[in-house]
C-alpha cells in the first residue's frame, strides 16, 4: 500500500503549473485505501481539501459591549501571533457612528481593541446592523527576509515526492511553494528557522477531521511563518507562546489528516493583506542529502 502511494506521490514530484490532476479514491475488500491517477471500476473522484484549514474563530472574536448610549464594538486576538482584521458593517439601519468604509487594523498577539462605537439615531428604536469580520493570521507590513532553510529534520536521505505547483495538492495560493517529502512515520522534525510558537495541533489521529492533521506553525521575526504538517500523534513537543531556535526539535513526522502516505508538508507562508500566502525558498542543500544534523532523533 505504501509503496503505491509513494508511486503516486513520485510521479507529481515535477508536475508544472498545469490544470490540477483528476485523483481516484477507491477501498478494497480488505478495507484498504488507495489513491490513484486512474480510473478505477468502484472508484470516486478525490476532491481536494486545502491541506492549510486553520480555524480561528476561537482565537479571534468579535466582541459587542451594549452600554446606556449604545453598543461598542472591540476584536479580541487570543494567538501568539499579530492579526489582521477587516470589520465592515452591512444592512445598516438606524445606527450613528457607523464606519463608511471598512475599518483596518494589525492587531498585536494576545490583545485587543475597540473598532467602533455605536448608538442609535433615534433611542426609541433598535438599531439594526450586520457585523462582517474578515482576518488572517500574521502583519502584512513585514517584508521577508530569508529564503534558504537547513532541511528540518534529523536523518535521511530523504525523497521529495511533490515539489512547487504540484498538481496534486500544491496549486492553491496558500501551498503553492509547498514541498512534501517521504519519511518514516517518527522521524524527527526540526525548527528550520526560529521564531515564536503560535499554533499547534497534537491529538488528531489518522485521517481525523483536519486536513493539516498535527502540526506546528512558527511565526518568524519578519513575519513569515513556517508549518510542518501530518506530524504524529503525541509527538509535538513545543507548546504555543514559546520561542524555539533554529534546529529545535519540534515533534516526530507521521501520517495524519489529508495525507496519501507517511511524509513532512513543509512550507512558508506570510500574510499577504487579508490572506495567507505561501513564499518561494530554498533548502541549503538537496533533500536526498544527510542534513547537517546528527543522524537520530531525541
Amino acid at each position: 500500500m505504501l509503496g503505491r502511494l509513494i508511486l503516486l506521490c513520485s510521479s507529481l514530484t515535477f508536475a508544472g503549473q498545469a490544470a490540477a490532476l483528476t485523483i481516484y479514491k477507491y477501498t478494497d475488500a480488505n478495507g484498504v485505501v488507495t489513491y490513484t491517477d486512474k480510473a478505477t471500476a468502484g472508484a470516486q473522484v478525490f476532491v481536494f481539501s486545502d491541506r492549510m484549514v486553520e480555524r480561528l474563530d476561537t482565537r479571534v472574536k468579535l466582541e459587542t459591549k451594549k452600554h446606556e448610549a449604545g453598543e461598542t464594538l472591540l476584536v479580541r486576538n487570543d494567538l501568539y501571533a499579530p492579526v489582521q482584521v477587516e470589520l465592515r458593517l452591512e444592512a445598516v439601519d438606524n445606527v450613528a457612528g457607523a464606519p463608511s468604509k471598512p475599518i483596518n487594523w494589525v492587531l498585536p498577539p494576545r490583545s485587543n481593541i475597540r473598532l467602533a462605537t455605536l448608538a442609535p439615531r433615534d433611542a426609541s428604536l433598535p438599531m439594526r446592523y450586520t457585523p462582517k469580520l474578515r482576518y488572517a493570521m500574521g502583519d502584512p507590513r513585514l517584508a521577508p527576509s530569508q529564503q534558504v532553510y537547513p532541511l528540518p529534520w534529523r536523518g535521511g536521505p530523504f525523497r521529495l515526492t511533490q515539489g512547487a505547483n504540484g498538481r496534486y495538492s500544491h496549486f492553491t495560493p496558500k501551498g503553492r511553494y509547498a514541498i512534501d517529502i517521504a519519511m518514516p512515520e517518527g522521524t524527527p522534525i526540526i525548527a528550520a528557522r526560529g521564531g515564536v510558537v503560535v499554533k499547534t495541533e497534537n491529538q488528531q489521529t489518522g485521517r481525523g477531521n483536519n486536513p493539516s492533521g498535527n502540526f506546528v506553525r512558527i511565526l518568524h521575526d519578519d513575519g513569515t511563518m513556517g508549518v510542518y504538517l501530518h506530524l504524529m500523534k503525541g509527538s509535538v513537543a513545543v507548546n504555543e507562546g514559546g520561542r524555539v531556535a533554529a534546529g529545535t526539535f519540534l515533534a516526530r513526522s507521521g501520517n495524519t489528516g489529508n495525507s496519501t502516505g507517511p511524509h513532512l508538508h513543509f512550507v512558508v507562508q506570510r500574510n499577504v493583506g487579508l490572506a495567507l500566502e505561501s513564499i518561494p525558498f530554498d533548502f541549503s542543500q538537496p533533500v536526498n542529502t544527510l542534513p547537517n544534523f546528527a543522524v537520530g532523533g531525541d
